[in-house]
């Protein structure tokens, strides 16, 4: 295993991003290619490991950009600042990951019929609105995301798979909210999943979550559980 990592730019529009990639390079030929989303703080070193892990599976990993070269936030009002125009204009958010797919789609390693996205957090978000945009992927995964639904979507088919791995705790995604996502995805005749986690909140799968108040605390076994079931869905999505 001899695993190579990068950055790549590319653009929306005017705006020029850049990603991190990750590919074994023992491995010949294409290879499924997997997107990662980040949090509402930018593309940082938490989602580099992902795709990290990615490569070490087999696939390509390839962390995209939501905000922009170098653009990171330090605290939660930057990151707050940083993340709400995506919200409130979910048609560019669903713009920007396409932008993604589709420069993650010219790496020479990446078999660009075979792709799938994750995301954590506000990244959850961004791979589920991809699937909701009518994105050609084989299926989508969302880490405690955000899962309220656009106002952009309807009519639109969703091919791909979902899977969402959500605590039960989540503050920021209550039960109330899990019945109206998994109603949406019935509706849209999606073929879904939802995996929620007993005294789990938001932000699960990050050892640095440590702030019970604000409801984002690390949770060791249900990041350990959501992580085999990515991977046993990555599996059933390539073969």
């Amino acid at each position: 295993m001899a695993i190579v990592t990068n950055t790549v730019a590319y653009l929306d529009g005017d705006t020029v991003l850049e990603a991190f990639f990750a590919v074994d390079d023992a491995i010949d030929g294409i290879r499924p290619l997997v997107l990662i989303s980040h949090t509402w703080a930018g593309r940082d070193q938490f989602v580099a490991e992902k795709a990290i892990q990615m490569a070490e599976l087999g696939y390509v990993g390839f962390a995209v950009d939501m905000y922009g070269q170098g653009i990171l936030g330090t605290c939660a009002e930057e990151n707050a600042q940083l993340m709400q125009p995506f919200m409130d204009n979910r048609a560019k958010l669903q713009q920007r990951m396409l932008a993604g797919l589709n420069a993650a789609r010219l790496l020479p390693w990446a078999d660009g019929n075979n792709s799938a996205a994750m995301g954590f957090c506000f990244g959850g978000l961004c791979v589920l609105d991809l699937a909701r945009a009518g994105a050609d992927i084989k299926g989508v995964v969302s880490f405690h995301g955000l899962l309220g639904a656009p106002q952009n979507s309807q009519g639109k088919p969703i091919t791909a798979k979902v899977l969402a791995l959500h605590g039960h705790d989540d503050p920021m995604g209550k039960p109330d909210q899990v019945l109206a996502f998994e109603q949406e995805m019935t509706n849209a005749g999606v073929d879904w999943q939802i995996h929620v986690y007993g005294s789990t909140v938001h932000a699960f799968t990050n050892p640095l979550a440590n702030n019970p108040d604000f409801g984002t605390v690390y949770n060791a076994k249900a990041d350990q559980r959501s992580w085999q079931s990515m991977k046993n869905f990555l599996q059933e999505l390539f073969g």
